[in-house]
């Protein structure tokens, strides 16, 4: 992107839309194409969550609501703020020192050390114990803490697996370093310090990010990652060479576990959490029908994107250099559909039957916080929202006309609808699921009938590449108006969709990989102790047992449950036909059920 060249063409374009409220009703490439380029601007900086970019877009949003005639959506207000965790931070309170024969040697953190940012607020002193990777597979016969114990020790293991150069290997599910800590954890280790493995080869032997992960810290449990040549050391002072032991581990598949002679380990770790406020941006119309009007439509898009480098782990750009990502397509194409229905809704408002709320989510790009937010503190009762229409990356339309809808299996009459009011020559790829990692996901969790427009991703994803240049302006104007056909066309039923439940091959939000399914949905964004239902799927063992909503899985088994991670490493050792007392707080109260485990 030329930037000099943009922002004026920017400054001039949006300046004078703004100003023009004669502008016609219609949806035009021209109107589509001066919001574009005012989100996807390198004045907006990316629109990360909770930035003063997110605020600018955002009461840009607000102010075009307000031109089209909308109400503010909450309770008199245009903004619903939520607060999320943007990062984590070390305190000052974090030190490693290695102690070998009697000579100390301190480490210097983010150099030499780096506490995991799922790391629990510790402090220790005492011996050191090495134990493979750190795995406990007893299906692939594998277990680095066979006839090993650990209690109060701090474990080394290696990371990664034995089948590391296998990309489809059964040690995968076993590898995340959340894993590895909670297993190490569960065999009564006092912490956990992680190191680079020597093969595949890897010179720099980089520190782990300090990100972020979308749960809570392990309570009380220090998890730190060191560099591999103070391994190295402890390895020599064994008479041992490091690189040649984990050749020996992976070609035999067998463990090789020992205590460190002669050394002492002390560290301390405390992690912080950097909370801030986020805005979803919120219009409404009501309809005209003494009954329906009761009656809601949701129209949402997400107008948060990557910033610049505040979410690095979800980029695909590998470069050094701080660079903006624009999203243009993901998602001002989106924000630029909702700005362009919301006003041609508004100059039918008198034609309406049902109530339409229209929505800019934020926080999609942190695991859809925005729109789970809103589901969970709605503005009306969320029983009497009727449909969701989702617009997510909307503005790449092909030569084939290629549109993609997820979701049209959640009512019985989707597939008919899209089908009445394709007029506009698209191939339309239906698939049936309400999920698909997207903020219409947050509707479907709520048994609420869903469709999610999208032309398709593309090698410029969640790159800076993602510019104004390459949307297709009059593909998305097509888009567009067949999304509002068909909200249109909603709004004028004389029953409202049903919802139907679609099975799915796997749990949404899942984790990793395990053989059996337990039919749960995660509560996206919440942090507190424990794993938060925001629903559970209907039929399945969860369900079936008496779990719903709100539940907060504290125990599975006998193994204490503190994250959603935890959850995953718990119910992985479990086939089907097996039966498991899960324990739940429900309103503050501790209840258990039994659960019979079915196959995935």
């Amino acid at each position: 992107m030329k930037r000099i060249t943009i922002l004026f063409l920017v400054l001039l374009t949006s300046f004078s839309f703004a100003q023009d409220k004669n502008r016609t009703a219609a949806i035009t490439a021209e109107e589509i194409k001066s919001h574009v380029y005012y989100l996807a601007s390198d004045e907006m900086k990316g629109r990360f969550t909770g930035s003063p970019e997110e605020k600018k877009a955002g009461d840009y949003i607000k102010s075009q609501f307000e031109t089209a005639g909308l109400k503010p959506a909450f309770n008199g207000k245009w903004f619903q703020e939520f607060p999320f965790i943007e990062k984590i931070e070390l305190t000052k309170n974090n030190s490693l020192a290695l102690e070998i024969n009697g000579k100390k040697k301190s480490l210097i953190v983010s150099q030499d050390f780096i506490t995991a940012p799922f790391s629990g607020k510790a402090e220790f002193s005492g011996n050191l114990i090495f134990a493979g990777y750190g795995i406990s597979a007893s299906n692939l016969k594998y277990d680095d803490y066979d006839d090993l114990d650990v209690t109060g020790k701090v474990v080394i293991v290696m990371r990664s697996h034995p089948e590391h150069d296998s990309s489809r290997s059964e040690f995968e599910r076993f590898a995340s370093l959340r894993n590895k800590a909670a297993n190490a954890k569960a065999k009564g280790a006092a912490g956990l310090i992680l190191v680079n493995r020597w093969a595949p080869k890897n010179d720099e032997d980089p520190l782990m990010e300090l990100r972020y992960d979308g749960a809570a810290g392990m309570k009380d449990f220090p998890v730190i990652h060191i560099k591999r040549s103070f391994v190295d050391e402890l390895f020599n002072n064994e008479e041992l060479n490091f690189a040649e032991l984990q050749k020996q581990i992976d070609a035999e598949k067998k463990t090789i576990s020992f205590i460190f002679k002669n050394t002492k380990v002390s560290l301390q770790t405390e992690t912080k959490v950097i909370e801030k406020i986020a805005r979803n941006v919120g219009g409404m119309l009501e309809g005209s029908d003494p009954i329906l009007k009761n009656e809601f439509i949701v129209i949402g898009a997400h107008y948060d994107h990557l910033g610049i480098d505040q979410l690095l782990a979800a980029s695909m750009y590998k470069g050094k250099d701080k660079v903006i990502h624009n999203g243009a397509d993901d998602n001002a194409s989106g924000t630029t559909g909702l700005l362009e229905i919301a006003e041609k809704f508004g100059s039918k408002i008198n034609q309406l039957k049902r109530s339409i709320i229209f929505v800019a989510f934020s926080g999609e790009e942190l695991g859809i916080l925005g729109s789970t937010y809103f589901t969970n503190n709605s503005p009306v009762d969320i029983k009497n929202i009727v449909a969701m229409l989702n617009m997510d990356m909307i503005g790449r339309l092909n030569e084939e006309n290629n549109l993609t809808i997820i979701g049209a299996g959640t009512s019985s009459k989707w597939k008919s609808l899209l089908n009445e009011k394709n007029i506009y020559g698209f191939k339309l790829a239906m698939s049936d699921a309400g999920s698909g990692g997207s903020d219409h996901q947050a509707f479907s969790n709520k048994n609420i009938p869903v469709l999610f427009f999208f032309t398709g991703t593309h090698s410029d994803y969640h790159k800076p590449t993602d510019d104004v240049d390459k949307i297709n302006i009059t593909g998305q104007e097509k888009v567009t108006n067949f999304v509002f056909d068909i909200a249109n066309a909603v709004n004028q039923l004389d029953t409202k969709p049903d919802y139907v439940k679609v099975e799915e091959p796997a749990s949404r939000g899942s984790v990793g990989r395990t053989r059996v399914t337990i039919g749960t949905v995660p509560e996206f964004g919440y942090n507190g102790t424990g794993y938060k239902l925001s629903g559970v799927t209907e039929g399945g063992p969860a369900a079936k047992a008496g779990l719903k909503a709100g539940d907060i899985i504290v125990k599975f088994g006998i193994k204490s449950i503190d994250s959603i991670y935890d959850f995953m490493y718990a119910s992985q050792d479990y086939k089907a036909g097996d039966k498991v007392d899960v324990v739940v707080l429900r309103d503050g109260k501790e209840i258990t059920f039994n659960l019979e485990l079915t196959a995935r």
